[in-house]
């Protein structure tokens, strides 16, 4: 399964939200555990299906590995493993997302990818700050849509080169 996403325009502003860095447009929606996520869809690359990737020595735990996506290599990061979600489990419906953050390629492994939404800036409401694993600058906001409630990512804080511990490319 392999979707191409253009990211022509991944820096042109949108309507702001109060939720700080929230922008109106279309959202992918994934799940991790028994949350729903969203993330901008501008950061999209392609979305393809788990394939075991080259284990990398002294990396951490919540990265799998590298893989070679065309002649770029690419780490690989578990965000079960990276938000300290319960145990991951993979399966036919597990994939990896390939983003685009700020000049980097990365992979994310999520449990499944569920359908692109639209939401407005307005939608996006400040997320509650509570002490729990998911670190509050890795989350823009929360957003209902139709039944479900939507944790709205900061995909380029949760997979900073910083976060990640890698070093910034040359």
């Amino acid at each position: 399964m392999r979707t191409e996403q253009s990211t022509s325009n991944v820096d042109q502003p949108t309507q702001r939200s109060n939720a700080v860095g929230a922008y109106s447009g279309q959202y992918l929606t994934l799940r991790l555990g028994d949350e729903d996520y969203a993330i901008d869809i501008m950061r999209v690359q392609e979305i393809r299906s788990y394939e075991e990737p080259t284990k990398m020595a002294n990396s951490p735990s919540f990265i799998k590995g590298v893989i070679n996506l065309r002649g770029v290599i690419v780490p690989i990061v578990d965000l079960r493993m990276k938000l300290n979600i319960s145990k991951v489990d993979y399966n036919d419906f597990t994939v990896v997302i390939i983003l685009k953050l700020k000049g980097t390629v990365i992979g994310a492994v999520v449990d499944a990818v569920s359908d692109v939404v639209n939401l407005d800036a307005t939608m996006i409401k400040d997320a509650p700050q509570f002490e729990s694993a998911i670190d509050g600058r890795f989350i823009l906001g929360l957003a209902n849509v139709a039944e479900r409630m939507l944790i709205v990512m900061n995909m380029e804080a949760l997979l900073s080169n910083a976060e990640l511990g890698m070093v910034a490319p040359h």
